[in-house]
């Protein structure tokens, strides 16, 4: 609660949930503190058919999970032996601390769940038509219990309940070039379209990264391969809906980054890359030559940080070097250099002062192409790091394009 822990469980147990099919509606957190955690516990089951709680059943005073759903449950707290017994076979011969020995205190017509790591039993608790599990707050133990226990125990009480096996599947498709809120807006019909069925869309944006845009759906069927396949039909149809609304914007789908769709792209043209840069500092050639097998078309890049370097080694000629020609010369000194097919480059003023009376934000991005060169101005904002950060998202991202517009694909005989 004070920010000094991150709590990836929930996300960890959100992901499992949605691969089972299981819908999750809410997440909270609470703090140690009894009635509280009462009142949490309560409030959750008013929504919900099952709560998984995560944390707090340690050996420590903080540990009060157990209290508090015997509580939520009307019952005591009753020692079992046969954990007293497991926590010694834990401690491998060495003395279990007194502490310890709390851990074996179970609500009366709870089951209790030893994993197969750690000292903290996790719970099965049944409340009527509605259940409670409760796991240790430590990642891999958590982990353990969820996987092997919990989630399966839920697909058989839903399918005791609806007879139907479902699945919840996502695909995101990733655009750049667009800001988010212009993206919600070109969808908007299909968010209309969709009310009242098993899909939804999401955004998720990034400063530096573009808009992903989050489709999910929920399928049921007789076996998990009709469930799966009824999923798959629902998330292609969405997707080609949303292509045809978003058009070249869309540049990946799912974990496809902008370098690796880049990469892709020159592979298909069969052509080679060269950058040259001045105020990313190498951060395109660093992001390009992340991707495996990124030799294949992209044969390097040249650090022009100083005015030198860009006259010297690219012939950027006498005159500002903030300017469309010099980003021009840039980019067709470092294809030239290299022997590359395009060059890429970029100039430009991250901060923390003017350059060349040009502003901060101040972005050129030139591309070689069937034409010569040509050249963007970009202008923007933020920190030094995320100008920076932004002009190489947004120049791969004109390779992207450039490359749609301009260079047909290879066709191999």
């Amino acid at each position: 609660m004070l920010g000094d822990v991150v709590d990836t469980n929930s996300s960890w147990i959100g992901q499992r949930l949605a691969e089972a099919g299981i819908a999750c509606y809410f997440q909270g957190k609470v703090g140690d503190n009894h009635a509280r955690i009462v009142a949490a516990l309560r409030s959750a089951l008013l929504r919900s058919d099952a709560v998984i709680c995560s944390g707090g059943l340690g050996p420590t005073q903080d540990d009060i999970t157990r209290e508090a759903i015997a509580e939520v449950m009307g019952v005591s707290l009753v020692r079992d032996p046969a954990i007293e017994a497991w926590l010694a076979e834990r401690f491998r011969g060495r003395e279990v601390p007194a502490s310890n020995f709390k851990q074996a205190d179970v609500p009366e017509g709870a089951t209790p769940l030893l994993g197969a790591l750690g000292t903290a039993p996790g719970l099965i608790c049944p409340l009527e038509d509605r259940v409670i599990y409760a796991v240790a707050g430590v990642p891999a133990e958590m982990r353990d219990l969820v996987a092997n226990v919990i989630v399966p125990d839920l697909l058989r009480r839903s399918r005791e309940r609806s007879g139907e096996i479902a699945t919840v599947q996502s695909r995101f498709l990733r655009v750049w070039g667009v800001p988010e809120s212009k993206v919600a807006e070109i969808v908007a019909p299909r968010l209309v379209a969709l009310e009242g069925t098993g899909t939804t869309i999401a955004f998720l944006a990034n400063v530096t990264e573009g808009v992903r845009v989050r489709v999910t759906t929920r399928a049921v069927g007789a076996s998990p391969e009709e469930a799966e396949a009824a999923a798959e039909l629902a998330l292609r149809n969405e997707e080609a809906e949303l292509r045809a609304l978003l058009g070249e914007s869309v540049g990946g789908v799912d974990d496809e980054s902008l370098e690796v769709v880049v990469g892709q792209s020159l592979v298909a043209r069969g052509l080679k890359l060269a950058v040259a840069e001045s105020l990313t500092g190498g951060l395109v050639a660093s992001r390009l030559s992340s991707v495996p097998g990124a030799s294949e078309w992209f044969i390097g890049g040249v650090v022009s940080y100083s005015d030198e370097v860009k006259r010297g080694l690219l012939g950027v000629g006498p005159g500002p070097v903030v300017s469309e020609l010099a980003a021009k010369e840039m980019a067709l000194g470092a294809a030239r250099a290299l022997k590359a097919d395009i060059g890429l480059s970029l100039t430009g003023v991250a901060g923390p002062t003017m350059q060349e009376e040009q502003p901060i934000g101040t972005v050129w991005v030139a591309l070689t192409g069937a034409q010569g060169a040509s050249a963007t101005r970009l202008t923007l904002s933020g920190t030094r790091d995320l100008i920076r950060q932004r002009a190489t998202t947004y120049a791969l991202d004109l390779l992207r394009r450039s490359l749609v517009a301009q260079f047909a694909p290879a066709h191999k005989t």
